[in-house]
C-alpha cells in the first residue's frame, strides 16, 4: 500500500525528511491560495513549482487525491499503473490541530497517510507573548467562509464569557466572522452586565496577527480596547484572566451552591437552596446530553446545572414573561450560554425539542399528566417532579408508574435559624415532595 504525505508549513524551515519528500514528489497539492503564497517563501518552491496544484476547496482536494492515489485492492492493474505514486498535501502548521488532518484520516484511514507537522499557530502565539500554554483551554472559531456550509462548532463566541469563568487562559483560532473585535465585544459586554464594578484590567487579550509573515505583530489590550480595533487575517487570540481583587475583596462564586439572594427572582418564587440541592442530586445530570427544565421560573435549577455542566444542553421552558426575563438576566449575570429559553406552555412547546436525557418539572400549569405522558415517549432516563401541593403527589406517582417509571418519593422538611432578641430559633419552610421516576 502506497502512502501520501501531509506536511505542515508556515512557521519554520522544512526539516531534512520533509525536504527530501517534497523534492522527490510527483505532485504537491495546496488546499488554499493563501497557503500557496506562504509556500512561495520557501527555498524549495523554485525547484518544485511545476509540480504544484492549488485547489481552493477541501472537498475537491479530497476527490483529487482519491483519483490519483493507488488502490492496492483494485483489479484494474493497467489503470493503477497510471496513478501517481508520491502525492503531498501541504497544510498550515500542525494539520491535526483543528486542521485538515482530521478530514484526511477520516477519508483515507491512518495507514494511508504519513504526517510531518510544523508548529501550530497557537504554540507560536504563546511563545510570542512568553506565556506557558500547558494550562490553556484551546478552541477554534474557524469555520467555512460560506455561511450555508459552516459547520456547527463545539463552542461559539457567546460561550467565551462562561468559559472564562472556568479557565484562566483561552486560545482561539479565529476567522473573518469570529474575529478579535467581535470576541472582545462579547467579553466586554458580558462582564460589564454581570459585574458593573469589575475592573476592566482583570482580562487581558493578545491578538497575534499574521504569524510567520514578515509583517507579523502582537497587539495587547483590554477587551474594551481590542473591541475598537481592526485586524488583518490570519490571527490568533489569547485571553488571560488575571486574579484582581477589589478593595472589597470580591469572593468568587463556586460552580455549585448559589443562594436565593444571588439569583434574580420574583419575591418568594424560587426553588429554595436546600430543595434545589436535593433536586439536582436526584436528577443525576450527565456531563453531556439534553436537559428539560419545565416550569423553569427564575431559572435557578437551569443556572446551577449550566454552571456545573457547560457541555449539557439545557432547555428552560417558561410561559411567564417576567420569569423569562429573570432567566435572561441570570444567564448574563452568571455567564452561562448553554441554556435555551423556550417561552410557552408545556406540553405544547415540547414537540419541537430534541429528546431529553433528564427532565425536571417545577411547574406544570395543571397539565402534569399530559406532560408526563409526552415525556414517557422520549428517551428520558430520569424525571424529577417537585410538588408543594399534596394533590400533586398522587397524580405524579400514578402517572409516572402508569408510564413504566420506577418511582421514589422524598419529603423534604427544611428549618432555618432566625435570630430574635440575640437568640436563635428554628423557622420551618413549607415541606416539598421530591418525586423521582427512573426508567
Amino acid at each position: 500500500m502506497n502512502k501520501f504525505y501531509l506536511i505542515g508549513i508556515g512557521y519554520k524551515p522544512l526539516d531534512k525528511k520533509a525536504r527530501e519528500i517534497i523534492l522527490n514528489s510527483s505532485v504537491i497539492i495546496l488546499a488554499s491560495n493563501r497557503l500557496f503564497e506562504v509556500f512561495k517563501g520557501y527555498e524549495e518552491y523554485d525547484v518544485v513549482k511545476d509540480k504544484i496544484k492549488v485547489i481552493d476547496n477541501v472537498a475537491e482536494t479530497m476527490d483529487f487525491i482519491k483519483s490519483k492515489i493507488q488502490n492496492p485492492h483494485s483489479k484494474n492493474l493497467a489503470k493503477q499503473k497510471s496513478k501517481i505514486k508520491t502525492i503531498i498535501l501541504l497544510a498550515s502548521g500542525d494539520p491535526m490541530f483543528f486542521g485538515i488532518g482530521r478530514k484526511v484520516v477520516m477519508e483515507f484511514g491512518k495507514d494511508m497517510v504519513e504526517m510531518l507537522p510544523d508548529l501550530s499557530s497557537i504554540q507560536l502565539a504563546f511563545s510570542k507573548i512568553k506565556e506557558p500554554w500547558d494550562d490553556a483551554f484551546l478552541m477554534s472559531l474557524h469555520g467555512d467562509p460560506d455561511p450555508e456550509k459552516r459547520r456547527r462548532l463545539p463552542y461559539e463566541i457567546n460561550d467565551i464569557p462562561s468559559l472564562l469563568k472556568q479557565h484562566n487562559k483561552i486560545a482561539i483560532l479565529t476567522d473573518k466572522e469570529n474575529n478579535p473585535s467581535a470576541i472582545a465585544k462579547s467579553i466586554s459586554e458580558s462582564f460589564e452586565i454581570a459585574s458593573p464594578s469589575a475592573h476592566n484590567d482583570s482580562i487581558r487579550m493578545y491578538v497575534c496577527e499574521r504569524l510567520g509573515y514578515p509583517d507579523e505583530r502582537v497587539i495587547k489590550g483590554t477587551p474594551a480596547e481590542i473591541a475598537e480595533m481592526l485586524f488583518v487575517d490570519p490571527n490568533v487570540v489569547i485571553i488571560q484572566r488575571l486574579e484582581v481583587r477589589s478593595q472589597k475583596s470580591e469572593v468568587r462564586i463556586s460552580n455549585f451552591g448559589l443562594t436565593e439572594d444571588e439569583i434574580i427572582h420574583s419575591r418568594g418564587l424560587i426553588t429554595k437552596d436546600e430543595i434545589r440541592a436535593v433536586t439536582i442530586h436526584k436528577l443525576r445530570l450527565p456531563q453531556k446530553g439534553i436537559f428539560w427544565d419545565i416550569g423553569a421560573g427564575s431559572g435557578s435549577i437551569s443556572i446551577e446545572a449550566a454552571r456545573m455542566y457547560p457541555d449539557l444542553k439545557i432547555f428552560a421552558i417558561e410561559k411567564d414573561e417576567e420569569q423569562v426575563n429573570h432567566i435572561k438576566e441570570n444567564m448574563i449575570r452568571f455567564c452561562v450560554s448553554n441554556i435555551q429559553i423556550i417561552k410557552g406552555e408545556a406540553p405544547d412547546v415540547l414537540d419541537t425539542l430534541p429528546f431529553p436525557d433528564r427532565v425536571f418539572i417545577g411547574g406544570s400549569g395543571g397539565r402534569l399528566t399530559e406532560i408526563i405522558n409526552l415525556i414517557a415517549n422520549t428517551k428520558v432516563e430520569i424525571v424529577v417532579v417537585n410538588a408543594a401541593m399534596i394533590e400533586t403527589l398522587p397524580e405524579s406517582i400514578q402517572c409516572l408508574e402508569n408510564n413504566g417509571f420506577d418511582v421514589h418519593v422524598s419529603e423534604i422538611f427544611v428549618s432555618r435559624s432566625k435570630t430574635i432578641a440575640n437568640k436563635r430559633r428554628m423557622s420551618a419552610l413549607n415541606p416539598v415532595f421530591v418525586i423521582t421516576g427512573r426508567v
